[in-house]
């Protein structure tokens, strides 16, 4: 066996790095270049699945001036760009078929009624079960239960209410309001907590 075979070096302790790249990557196709080619780059547009194979300095190069939508006006490249949001399939909007373009309200049985007969008006039924059905309620923690207190507001307000709530106390219970009176300074950092809390909270 020759010292300098690639079986050889196969087995060496340190084998030749250099030497298994050659063997395993193709040459780099940059014009001159003899080096393995390690690095894949894409073809380009309509090349899709292809691919240039280059060693790393100059793969680098490459990426630098790489430019998909060269050869593109703007509205060609802003028309793909839109349609690139829905993987450049179809679409229309919602509540319309496709196939006629007549407008659906959201019940199956209005939907090419000849097809099928809804003799117990079953889906219907169901559309208005669904819309009777109520959200679940959020659960008020103790600490917001309280802050609800303090406002005098029931845990089921939310938004402007509370809002309008903590400007009126405000205003109620501030010095200034009260002839420079800090006897209801305790209450007013009450109120001030308890807006903070459900603010907070995202309540409002």
């Amino acid at each position: 066996m020759k010292l300098n075979s690639s079986l050889f070096d196969s087995i060496r302790v340190k084998p030749d790095k250099e030497r298994q790249q050659q063997a395993r990557n193709p040459q780099c196709e940059w014009e001159g270049c003899n080096k393995p080619g390690t690095h894949r780059a894409p073809k380009g547009r309509d090349r899709e699945g292809q691919y240039f194979h280059f060693c790393v300095d100059h793969v680098r190069l490459y990426n630098k001036s790489y430019n998909y939508f060269s050869g593109m006006d703007d509205e060609t490249v802003r028309t793909y760009q839109r349609d690139s949001v829905t993987g450049h399939r179809p679409t229309w909007k919602m509540g319309v078929n496709s196939a006629t373009g007549a407008q659906r309200d959201g019940s199956r049985s209005t939907l090419n009624e000849d097809a099928y007969d809804d003799p117990h008006d079953f889906f219907n039924g169901a559309q208005t079960g669904r819309a009777n059905r109520q959200a679940p309620q959020r659960k008020v923690l103790a600490l917001e239960k309280r802050s609800f207190e303090a406002l005098n507001l029931s845990t089921t307000a939310r938004g402007q209410e509370i809002k309008s709530r903590y400007k009126e106390l405000v205003k109620l219970h501030h010095p200034d309001a009260n002839g420079g009176d800090r006897s209801s300074e305790d209450r007013l950092r009450e109120i001030i907590q308890a807006y903070n809390t459900l603010k907070k909270a995202g309540l409002c």
